[in-house]
């Protein structure tokens, strides 16, 4: 026993004595580099920067449908004053017309009565004038009454009273019939306006019909509700006052309508670059410029997400860039 305690000892304390096995610490892993920039991506739709909305023109005192009798192709380029619709004028020519030969013959009515006013008053005043004469006479004749006896004395005095009230009668009759005519050459005056106002109107209404430009741009089309099914207005149509018939943009100048999420609001800042590709041609890049964007995001009813309606102007121009294409927009 004591012998195998003895062999086992040794064992012992240089199994103790051993080193431990030395263990290589790993090396540390070099960090990922971030990226130095951060791509905002949004989408939008193309808009053009100046856009007019052509309309059904209203024609005052008229209602109803109006036949459009010519109307320029789709995607015609026209420029500021050129025709782009013309409806059937007929009904509005022959108001015009009868307007203008009314306010002709009002127009005569009111020469002749400015004459026949003329020629009555100086009847008038002629018959004054004589009326005024006797009046003289009978006076003259009154200053010879201590010489006359008294019936010839009275006959006098009763002539110049007659006198006196003739003249007092006519000047009365003047001055109110001055009046009377005066109102009746004014009563034709405003019959001559009002038609004149009715001529204006007319030809107004015939001018609205031939529908021009306001600008220099492209025409698009509206689609509108024809013959059960939707579709673009075409000559002989019946179309309604006010109802939209196409639109005129610039194709020189347009923009994206983009959204950006809150979080990256920050991004849109004075000068900011953007590349923006089209849906419809994704193998086209244009350059978009930060032009403005809305101070307070908002969200759609219902929806926790909000958003800044922001504004891209794009670099140069290209005939593939038209209104309401879908498009992509990169921020860095």
């Amino acid at each position: 026993m004591t012998r195998l305690l003895a062999c086992f000892i040794p064992i012992l304390l240089a199994s103790c004595r051993q080193t431990p096995p030395v263990v290589k610490a790993a090396s540390p892993t070099a960090p990922i580099p971030a990226s130095r920039s951060k791509a905002i991506r949004a989408t939008g739709l193309v808009r053009a920067v100046k856009v007019s909305s052509i309309q059904v023109p209203q024609i005052a005192g008229q209602g109803g449908r109006m036949t459009l009798v010519r109307l320029v192709p789709n995607g015609t380029h026209v420029k500021q004053g050129d025709m782009l619709a013309e409806f059937d004028r007929t009904k509005q020519l022959d108001d015009a017309l009868e307007a203008e030969a009314k306010y002709d013959d009002l127009g005569h009515q009111v020469r002749q009565k400015v004459a026949a006013n003329r020629s009555e008053a100086e009847k008038r005043l002629a018959d004054l004038k004589q009326a005024e004469a006797d009046l003289a006479k009978a006076e003259i004749q009154l200053k010879k009454g201590p010489i006359l006896s008294d019936i010839d004395r009275l006959k006098n005095e009763a002539k110049a009273e007659s006198a006196r009230a003739r003249v007092d009668s006519l000047r009365q009759t003047h001055s109110h019939r001055t009046k009377v005519e005066a109102a009746a050459l004014r009563i034709i005056e405003l019959q001559q306006d009002r038609q004149k106002v009715a001529l204006e109107r007319a030809k107004s209404n015939a001018e609205k019909l031939v529908v021009k430009a306001p600008l220099d741009g492209m025409v698009a089309l509206e689609n509108i509700w024809r013959g059960g099914s939707m579709g673009h207005a075409q000559e002989g149509d019946q179309l309604w006052n006010g109802q939209p018939m196409l639109k005129l943009f610039d194709p020189s100048e347009m923009e994206v309508h983009a959204q950006i999420g809150e979080p990256d609001g920050a991004a849109l800042r004075a000068g900011t670059r953007a590349r923006v590709r089209l849906d419809a041609y994704p193998e086209v890049e244009f350059e978009g410029r930060f032009e403005s964007a809305s101070p307070v995001a908002s969200s759609a009813l219902g929806s926790p997400i909000k958003n800044f309606a922001a504004r891209f102007r794009l670099v140069g121009t290209d005939p593939r860039l038209l209104p309401d294409l879908s498009a992509a927009v990169v921020i860095e």
